[in-house]
């Protein structure tokens, strides 16, 4: 007869933990609809938007839309407002510059598809293109970032 290594409570706890994980696991592994995606995205976003990066900043808005941009709209305390825009379709990559406490998610095009707009500027009103899309961030977690980036590939592969 074969000596078991667990003892009896061990056995009791393990067979009582094992069905609850297994429980646990399916529940986070089950895709979460487009929708609940889409809510999930702009929750982070607002969340981690780290609007004290910019100086007297009144009002912000960042947001992504169901048909896959990502918008941000940025009006300071002097009426100057700021306008970046970007298909998901033309995102190349996203890069973390920065620590979990404060840093900047850097979204790359594939060419000078992010539209960048001003608004009440001294220097006039200017219409662009930029490459780069860089967003101030702050309680940015590894695994946040990286639920993130899951969401905008799905959002870019979804509108290809």
């Amino acid at each position: 007869m074969r000596k078991t290594l667990l003892s009896a409570p061990k056995k009791v706890v393990l067979l009582v933990l094992m069905p609850l994980l297994c429980v646990a696991n399916l529940a986070f592994n089950q895709d979460m609809s487009e929708q609940e995606l889409l809510g999930w995205s702009n929750k982070c976003l607002t969340q981690c938007f780290n609007a004290d990066a910019a100086d007297k900043l009144k009002k912000w808005e960042l947001t992504l839309t169901p048909d896959a941009f990502v918008r941000l709209r940025k009006t300071y305390a002097n009426g100057k407002q700021e306008y970046f825009s970007m298909h998901l379709r033309r995102l190349e990559d996203l890069d973390y510059w920065g620590t979990v406490a404060a840093g900047n998610m850097v979204l790359r095009a594939k060419g000078d598809d992010v539209i960048v707009q001003t608004y009440n500027d001294r220097s006039g009103n200017v219409d662009s293109m930029a490459t780069v899309f860089s967003i101030p961030v702050k309680n940015m977690e590894p695994e946040r970032l990286d639920s993130l980036r899951n969401a905008l590939l799905y959002f870019k592969k979804k509108n290809l």
